[in-house]
This record gives C-alpha cells, structure tokens and sequence, in this order.
C-alpha cells in the first residue's frame, strides 16, 4: 500500500505529512496518528500501511514542521543505548516546544485537513499517538468531541502531571472510547489509578493496560525497546476499538 506525501495548511505553515489508505476508490473513516518523539521516518510508514490495510485513511504528520520537513534531525536505522542519548538531545526542544496550545491550533488544521480529503467517509474520525502523541491524542478528542470517537495512546507520556490542563484533567470534555496501552514504568500505579479515577468520573468508557514486559518504545520495531508481543496486543486492542468506534465493527 501506498504513501502519499502532503502538505497540510497551518496557523503558522505547512506541516509535512504523509498518508496511507486503501486504493480501491471507495471512503474509508479516518484516523489521525500522532508520531512518537523520534518522528516521521519508515517504521511509521509500516505502522501507517498496517493500519490502513484494515480498511482506514491514516494521516500522520510531522509534529515537528515548525523547524523544518522531516527528517527533522537525522535518525538511525536503529536507535539503541550508544546513540539514544545523542539523538534524544536534538529532539526533547522541540518536544518541550510543541505546548498544548500550538498542539491545539495544529490538532484542528490536521482534523480540518483529514476530514476534508476525498477518500475520508462521513462521520466521525480516531485519533491515536505513541509515546508523546498518546496525550496528544487525549488533548485532541477533548478539544474535538463531536468528531473524535475514538482515542489510543500507547507507551503515551506525560497523561498524568500535576499541571492544571494535565490531560487525564481534560476527561470531563471526552465522548470518545479511550484504550491506553502503557509500557511497565510509563505510569506508577498511584499515576494509572488516577488516570483510571479521573476516567470513571467522567464516564468515559476506557480501558487503561500496562503491557507485560514491554519498556517504553515497545512498538516501535527501529529501537532497542521493540516487543513482538506488545506490538501484537496493540494490535489486538486498537483494531476492534476503531471497529466498534468508527462503524467497522
């Protein structure tokens, strides 16, 4: 399955994409994927053609525009221990950059952008993330409850802090079905049983999982911290929540 290169209009530029979806001309939901803090590279274009191969339009785009196309700094074929330190150096910057709220104004471009492409069906969209995306994924169905039905974030960062728009605090917004699939150590107990209170308050209907023996990266087969097995059950959990929640299952 193809990838299609795009470039998606801004508040503050064009932001770099790509997107893989079936080619057999009929409209398919789509689902927006939010990249981890390595960013756009081939293994997301695998994950992507996966994804797509299920029957979606998956849009992912270069969180990172605002410092140029990707690559953004020049990625390894493999990232392990003797160059994770030097490589993640370049990147949490612009991690650190990317504040909730430059987030929010890219999240709307991006949904604006899917929803209007030909090959996206009517209806409403997914919105998954890896590593640092997964609370980008969270902050994005709270800011978009009409359109967002469904949210996965896997080995996601940063869901639980004690700032004041922390995103387990944005639950009250959700009306999606969340799944959040964490490596062990992602969250301390005391941080999933917050997340899962903050949740339940709410009512969303969710489901928080630590993945056994996965370390933070588990999905991503270009790193040292691949998991065959939790790259299956993500596999397992995040295919029937689009089903249920996009009108494929």
């Amino acid at each position: 399955m193809p990838i299609k290169t795009l470039q998606i209009p801004t508040p503050d530029g064009q932001a770099d994409a790509f997107a893989a979806f079936p080619e057999h001309g009929e409209r398919h939901p789509g689902v927006l994927l939010y990249m981890d803090a390595i960013g756009l590279r081939p293994v997301l274009e695998e994950m992507a053609r996966e994804l797509a191969g299920h029957g979606y339009y998956v849009l992912v785009p270069n969180l990172f525009y605002r410092y140029g196309p990707a690559p953004v700094v020049e990625v390894p074929e493999f990232i392990g221990q003797d160059n994770q330190g030097e490589l993640f150096a370049q990147l949490m910057p612009m991690v650190h950059a990317l504040t909730p709220e430059l987030a929010l104004r890219d999240a709307e471009a991006y949904l604006t952008f899917l929803t209007g492409q030909p090959e996206v069906s009517a209806g409403p969209v997914g919105v998954i993330g890896y590593c640092m995306g997964g609370g980008l994924a969270m902050r994005t169905a709270a800011a978009h409850p009409g359109l967002v039905a469904a949210v996965a974030g896997f080995h996601p960062g940063g869901l639980v802090t004690d700032a004041p728009d922390s995103p387990h605090r944005l639950a009250p917004g959700l009306t999606a079905e969340v799944h959040f699939g964490l490596a062990e150590g992602d969250l301390t107990p005391e941080g999933i049983a917050e997340l899962d209170r903050s949740l339940d308050a709410a009512g969303v209907d969710h489901s928080c999982e630590v993945y056994p023996g996965t370390l933070h990266g588990f999905t991503m087969a270009d790193t040292a911290a691949f998991d065959p097995a939790g790259m299956q059950r993500h596999w397992e959990r995040l295919l029937p929540l689009l089903g249920r929640a996009l009108g494929k299952g």
